[in-house]
């Protein structure tokens, strides 16, 4: 709307002839009539246009697929575009500085994982807590080691016996990771394990299937496939309690084991931390909705997750927020 216009609709309103070089007195008519206009050229509506949904991941894996659930609900509820953007790299690292260098206005959220925030426990964190707002959990998946269903090993005995003789080598996402450093915690305890990165999940699954690993740390959703058809052999699971899914009712916990350490898959969705808490709050509840919806329930099932997986963001942080130290604490442990 032009200046112009704004003047003549006053001047209707206040059936006068106002000019901005002459000393008139507005009535109240006309005051409140530029007041209602103003604002309205300057703040439209929330959302007005797409929100983007950033997947610091490649297509087809856990990350995306939960992304592209939860797109679609949204975009339903809100009426607008909610497209899905894979910005893959360096752990998801190159994604999460996509979705930090964005305007906080509330027009862009990101899918962060355990993979990528276990790097913040480390030296030289690419960003901190302070840098973002969890919205919600809204997946947790018990990880765990795997081995080839066709292989010697059928028990966490028998890979714990060949680990105490000779060395294993585990496929994990990459260094620095919660596969890394379980990997490196369970080596301190005199476990002859050696983490080898593969920064794509077909990779470490083929490297299970032709030799050149000895197992694989992932979550259960991510590698259903390869258990379903009997391809995959569960072993065991870092988990804080059973797992809570009757096909892995058979399969100890570490803390069964005695070790402590767990650190469980999950996916958050997160907002940079400047993002007006208005926006927040409806992206927050839109996300529950989404926990909510008999779609995302089938979803997580599909997953191989928990049941009772999401957390909103109420509690959210508190959860990262003890997630990250047990990572801290266990990554001191092994220096």
């Amino acid at each position: 709307m032009s200046r112009t216009t704004i003047i003549r609709g006053i001047n209707d309103i206040a059936g006068c002839d106002f000019e901005p070089s002459r000393r008139h007195i507005m009535t109240g008519a006309a005051a409140a009539a530029l007041g209602a206009m103003v604002p309205s050229m300057a703040y439209a509506a929330y959302p007005d246009h797409p929100i983007n949904f950033i997947v610091p991941w490649g297509p087809g894996g856990g990350a995306d697929l939960l992304a592209r659930t939860a797109s679609t609900i949204i975009a339903k509820n809100l009426g607008i575009s909610v497209p899905v953007i894979n910005v893959p790299g360096a752990d998801g690292i190159v994604g999460m500085t996509k979705l930090l260098n964005e305007p906080a206005d509330g027009g862009t959220m990101a899918v962060l994982i355990g993979d990528t925030f276990a790097r913040l426990a480390g030296k030289n964190p690419p960003f901190t807590m302070k840098s973002i707002i969890p919205l919600a959990i809204m997946i947790q998946q018990p990880s765990g080691y795997w081995v080839n269903a066709k292989g010697p090993w059928k028990t966490w005995a028998d890979v714990k016996a060949a680990a105490q003789k000779k060395t294993l080598t585990v496929a994990v996402t990459g260094f620095g990771s919660a596969d890394d450093i379980t990997t490196r915690y369970l080596a301190s305890k005199g476990l002859k394990l050696q983490s080898v990165p593969f920064a794509k999940p077909g990779q470490r699954y083929s490297s299970i299937l032709g030799g050149n690993a000895d197992i694989v740390y992932e979550q259960t959703g991510d590698v259903r496939s390869y258990f379903d058809s009997g391809k995959f052999r569960p072993v065991l699971f870092f988990y804080p309690k059973p797992v809570p899914i009757p096909v892995f009712a058979h399969v100890p916990v570490s803390v069964q084991e005695g070790y402590n350490v767990t650190l469980p898959q999950f996916r958050a969705v997160v907002v940079r931390a400047d993002t007006p808490p208005d926006r927040v709050k409806l992206l927050a509840t839109e996300l529950q909705k989404v926990a909510e919806s008999a779609a995302f329930k089938a979803y997580l099932a599909q997953q191989y997750a928990d049941p009772n997986s999401y957390i909103g963001m109420a509690g959210a942080g508190a959860f990262m927020e003890d997630w990250l130290k047990q990572a801290a604490d266990t990554i001191k442990r092994t220096h």
